[in-house]
């Protein structure tokens, strides 16, 4: 598969980038990428959140009423769900919502994400470009250019560039990552993926590398 390689002023210029199609043209395994998204966010849940049951709220400790008399049942403790600042039924607790698949699994879901965005026409190629100094007039000039300005885009580069994310942090709706790093939910979560020119092969390495060392395990 090859695409244009645009300028950043969003111009096409005469270049052309080569996608692996074992990468941005697999068929997309949909149960797999939605396992791997529902991970990716479940993962991310802190399983804090707790509430005090009968036994672990204060009083309780003196009787209520008197036994007899009253017309109303005996009751055995303040503590008790029916009353007001007693414990919680079946209240949440500590615990672990996290969820794991395998790297197989993982690797085919990042496959399915940027094929469904190749054949949705959602991924562009822009030049490589880099800042004297951080400025989010700089980066936002380049996506306007790139008519890209209303949309959520995953910016992906090469390598760390402080002036790049410093200059795209301000911006709403705009993720720079390294183009080892991006999950399938992120992938999935922008409207365009936009690569820089040499972000690609840093990307096709990654399941590269993954390939030789399952070849030699």
């Amino acid at each position: 598969m090859k695409l244009t390689i645009f300028k950043t002023d969003g111009t096409a210029s005469k270049k052309k980038a080569e996608l692996n199609d074992a990468i941005f043209a697999v068929e997309p395994n949909e149960t797999v990428l939605y396992e791997d998204v529902r991970r990716i966010l479940a993962n991310r849940r802190q399983g804090t959140a707790k509430t005090k049951e009968r036994g672990e709220v204060r009083g309780g400790g003196k009787k209520a009423y008197k036994q007899k008399g009253t017309g109303m049942a005996r009751r055995g403790t303040l503590r008790s769900p029916l009353l007001k600042g007693g414990g919680t039924v079946f209240g949440p607790k500590p615990r672990t919502y996290s969820v794991r698949l395998t790297k197989k699994a993982k690797r085919l879901a990042r496959k399915s994400a940027l094929s469904l965005k190749a054949s949705e026409e959602s991924i562009k190629v822009v030049e490589n470009f880099s800042f004297d100094e951080p400025k989010t007039k700089n980066i936002l000039q380049i996506i306007t250019a790139l008519e890209l300005n209303d949309k959520k885009v995953l910016l992906l580069v090469a390598q760390t560039d402080k002036n790049v994310i410093l200059s795209g942090r301000n911006l709403p709706g705009l993720m720079i990552a390294e183009a080892n790093k991006p999950t399938s939910y992120d992938i999935m979560n922008a409207d365009h993926v936009l690569f820089m020119e040499d972000a690609i092969p840093v990307l096709e390495q990654t399941f590269f590398e993954v390939k030789i060392e399952e070849e030699t395990a």
